[in-house]
């Protein structure tokens, strides 16, 4: 079992097609977490926005890329402020940080007193991405488990159960991998994260789990290194 992991979440994992944020799936979620909790685990998340905006689509749109990218970060804040909530309603001590201030909603980022919430236990949520404009959440997933000494990053994915070789809801055929290096992802060309992402989680040796959250207990799984995912490591 893993010490200390982050785990990213998409957007996207919190909706439905009738909401944005759908009250049931945040309450599934934060069951499944607080299980995790109750393991002795130190628990951090980053969460993304894609529910919300994605700054990219707004740029294709005709908006500043920077604006656009901005827009974004509070998408994800909302995000990390309806999973604090959850996990708060399950009894689940939490705490929020954002990269761009906003003391009235959340605690800024720092990194010793993020490091201290989760040696008392309570799950930290990161919220506003990296704080900078032309940085994707996997990127900030990547940062903040360098920066915490996380043992892992568990890529929580919907509906997809793995990394595989072309994407499985288009291509029947397409080939599952077990286990894959870094330099493997990158020169395959695989879409798992950005290449930014991939690099630095490469050149700090934090492995990578990814695997399918739609499925009951796969957290915990994923925690105990039990679930039947794809990991990506240095080696």
């Amino acid at each position: 079992m893993y010490k200390r992991v982050l785990l990213k979440l998409s957007g996207e994992a919190l909706s439905s097609k009738d909401s944005n944020l759908d009250p049931a799936i945040l309450k599934e979620l934060a069951q499944e977490l607080k299980k995790v909790q109750e393991t002795g685990v130190e628990l951090a998340i980053v969460v993304g926005g894609g529910n919300f905006i994605r700054g990219k689509q707004i740029q294709d749109m005709g908006m500043n890329r920077a604006q656009a990218d901005y827009m974004g970060m509070l998408g994800t804040v909302i995000n990390a402020l309806a999973v604090q909530n959850a996990l708060e309603n399950e009894g689940v001590d939490t705490r929020v940080q954002t990269a761009v201030k906003m003391q009235e909603v959340a605690e800024p980022f720092i990194l010793r007193r993020a490091l201290r919430h989760l040696e008392k236990g309570r799950v930290v949520i990161f919220g506003a991405g990296t704080g900078h404009p032309f940085f994707s959440t996997d990127t900030t997933a990547a940062l903040r488990a360098s920066e915490i000494d996380a043992d892992v990053i568990l890529m929580a994915k919907n509906g997809v159960d793995g990394v595989y070789d072309s994407d499985p809801k288009k291509n029947p055929d397409a080939k599952k991998f077990d286990r894959l290096t870094y330099l493997d992802v990158l020169n395959k060309d695989l879409q798992v994260m950005d290449a930014t992402a991939i690099s630095m989680c490469k050149d700090n040796d934090i492995d990578l789990v990814v695997f399918n959250m739609n499925e009951k207990g796969n957290i915990e799984k994923a925690v105990k290194g039990e679930v039947a995912g794809t990991t990506i490591s240095k080696d």
